[in-house]
């Protein structure tokens, strides 16, 4: 992996830092390359600005089109419902549009975006994780249920992989539970219901994600700063290591759910472990970039595997 100061090419241009610009900032930023970006786009200057701008480009914008261009036709798409999945592009687009009609002003705020340059067989990719609010107001039917006039606000991470202005493997993970609960379903029925139509089209959760099980005994990231450290040490010890935390640590769960100090934390961890036995945890990726001072942002994909035992 290399780190970010490696990355840049040009002092006088600083890589673009998505948690502390302004937007206005990052949708006209000066010209002029500040890292290398082998077969991107002249219009973006590195690679966080690929990813905001390509964002804003199809969600703000409305230019569902672009999708082919910055969308390889055979990326892998990894959801919590389906792993590994390999929709075309004309798909992606429709679903897309499908989601717009749902949800016509829906937007898609960046809250950070870091990433890392990382070693691949093909040569150099660039790595992505994506923290999104998403405000909308459900104006159209979906798959949820019929239009509520409801206005919603939720948190979406989507990590990404891409080469030469293509992103080939993505994965996608949004807070459904408080989706449901703002436009006025009980996720409980909302989730029985879907369950039954994915059934019903020979789709199992548990069987989809097998090879990820299997996989779960092969190396996981190379971990290479003392942050990164501190989230694996995290990780191992089931998020439950509260010395590690600050007073004023905050955490951001499902439902919307928003946690303060690690004495939170920490129980609502040992909550959703309950019933759980075998558990065994893996650090997927990892990445890093500068935040404020000596602060650094810290990204980790990561695997948990278990038997559900009571």
């Amino acid at each position: 992996m290399r780190s970010y100061e490696k990355c840049q090419i040009d002092s006088a241009l600083p890589i673009t830092r998505v948690a502390t610009e302004t937007e206005k900032a990052m949708l006209a930023p000066n010209s002029g390359r500040r890292m290398e970006l082998p077969g991107f786009e002249p219009r973006f200057v590195d690679f966080p600005d690929y990813i905001f701008r390509i964002t804003d480009d199809i969600w703000h914008k409305r230019d569902l089109d672009y999708i082919a261009n910055c969308y390889a036709e055979d990326c892998i798409i990894h959801t919590q419902t389906q792993t590994g999945v390999k929709p075309s592009t004309r798909s992606v687009i429709d679903a897309t549009a499908a989601t717009l009609e749902s949800f016509p002003d829906r937007r898609l705020d960046a809250d950070n975006v870091i990433w890392s340059c990382d070693p691949h067989p093909d040569g150099d990719v660039f790595y992505s994780s994506h923290r999104i609010t998403s405000k909308m107001t459900n104006l159209g039917p979906s798959e949820f249920g019929p239009a509520t006039g409801r206005k919603v606000r939720v948190t979406t991470f989507a990590d990404t992989i891409a080469r030469e202005n293509d992103i080939f493997e993505e994965w996608l993970v949004r807070d459904y539970g408080a989706m449901v609960k703002q436009m006025g379903f009980d996720p409980k029925s909302v989730g029985c219901s879907l369950a039954k139509v994915d059934k019903a089209k020979g789709l199992s959760i548990h069987a989809d994600h097998a090879p990820n099980r299997e996989s779960m005994d092969h190396h996981g990231a190379v971990v290479e700063t003392s942050s990164e450290k501190i989230i694996l040490s995290l990780l191992e010890s089931g998020w439950s290591d509260q010395s590690v935390y600050d007073y004023r640590a905050r955490g951001d769960y499902p439902y919307a759910e928003s946690l303060y100090g690690p004495d939170q934390v920490s129980e609502s961890r040992t909550q959703w472990l309950e019933g759980l036995s075998n558990i065994r945890f893996r650090a997927d990726h990892i990445c890093e970039v500068p935040y404020l001072g000596n602060a650094v942002d810290v990204a980790l994909r990561w695997s948990m595997t278990a038997d559900h035992s009571g």
